[in-house]
């Protein structure tokens, strides 16, 4: 049998039934308000369906001013406890464990979206972003906290702090980015530690069993591989994660940086000691075969972002055969309608070469429908 159908054990939560994790994906089809509409229920649960063993929800802003995307789902208010609650229920129904993804997008919030200036650890002027103050860092670092708090009130397993792509947790972590002079800048203890003062908070503020992970970027965002090696290192060996998620865009490339060349990004990573926690990883996995390959490192699960939209079921096609063929893009409107994205997602995959024929007369209708 293909590892990637055998179960997985964390230290805190289920097991997970096979190592096929769902990406969090951006898809704009919440309510303004971070309220989760019926298009994200149906769009997630439909995973849950198909097989995943883990279900992530989108990047879920912990702050109104955190927002990064329109139509985000939101995780700053009890307002938002409804809609969290009957997604929990379920994906946990189906036999997936519920993460949500903990998210502020900080110097990367449009200024249209939240209203006034983004925040950032320092002043950016690229990105029209103020600096945070102490009080507003640690204000943050409480938020994040009280995001996991929620979702595990709302019934989730656990969730997910999204350290990647530039967002804030990233921009704290980013010697380019963040210039501060206080305790949360300088070295790469200084500027990790907001990171692990949130993981300590959760550790703290929930139960014992509540499931907590962190998703890196390698490179790219500010971020050296060499530092994203060791802070990966490090927080694998303190026993207060249960999974680490690499997102490398591309599992099976070099790196950017000359001295880390002759071994792919996925390499570097799976070479790491790992203690206690399960390592996986995100980037270009797009085919069966992309997924068989990637598990032939040391790693414990693979994610899957654009092969989830296309096939809805790719655990489930993957265990009735190994070599099935996905489809190819750009794909219709219509296919896509069918594996489960709303009009609004559609129309923001269109930005990737997804649809096929997309134009202005499409949009149109896509509105309408």
């Amino acid at each position: 049998m293909s590892k990637l159908l055998t179960s997985l054990n964390f230290t805190r939560g289920p097991d997970m039934k096979n190592r096929f994790m769902l990406a969090p994906l951006t898809n704009s089809q919440s309510h303004e308000d971070g309220i989760m509409s019926d298009e994200e229920f149906h769009w997630l649960t439909m995973r849950a369906k198909g097989g995943f063993g883990l279900t992530m929800t989108c990047a879920s802003h912990v702050q109104a001013i955190g927002k990064g995307f329109p139509g985000q789902m939101g995780v700053f208010s009890d307002d938002h406890l409804e809609g969290l609650s009957r997604l929990a229920k379920e994906i946990n129904d189906h036999d997936s464990i519920s993460i949500v993804q903990l998210h502020h997008a900080g110097m990367r919030s449009p200024k249209e979206l939240i209203g006034e200036d983004p925040v950032c650890p320092s002043d950016n002027e690229e990105f029209s972003a103020r600096a945070l103050s102490l009080d507003e860092v640690k204000t943050l670092r409480d938020d994040f906290i009280a995001g996991a708090v929620r979702s595990e009130k709302a019934g989730f397993h656990g969730v997910e702090l999204h350290g990647a792509h530039g967002y804030i947790i990233c921009q704290f972590l980013s010697d380019e980015v963040n210039l501060r002079d206080d305790e949360y800048g300088g070295d790469l203890h200084g500027r990790a530690r907001l990171l692990n003062e949130i993981i300590d908070g959760i550790r703290s503020e929930c139960s014992k069993d509540f499931m907590l992970g962190v998703r890196l970027s390698s490179e790219r965002f500010g971020i050296k591989l060499g530092e994203s090696k060791q802070l990966a290192q490090e927080l694998m060996m303190s026993d207060k994660l249960d999974f680490l998620d690499m997102s490398l865009w591309d599992c099976f490339k070099e790196p950017q940086e000359e001295e880390y060349k002759g071994k792919t990004l996925l390499q570097h990573f799976a070479e790491l000691d790992k203690g206690n926690t399960r390592l996986g990883v995100a980037g270009n996995i797009r085919t069966p075969q992309d997924a068989t390959r990637a598990m032939e490192s040391d790693i414990d699960w693979i994610m899957l972002g654009r092969a989830a939209i296309l096939n809805h079921n790719f655990p489930l096609l993957y265990e009735d055969n190994p070599e099935f063929e996905t489809p190819t893009v750009p794909v219709t409107a219509d296919y896509l309608s069918d594996e489960g994205l709303s009009p609004k997602f559609i129309s923001y995959m269109s930005n990737w070469g997804f649809v096929e024929g997309y134009d202005d007369k499409m949009k149109e209708a896509l509105k309408k429908a």
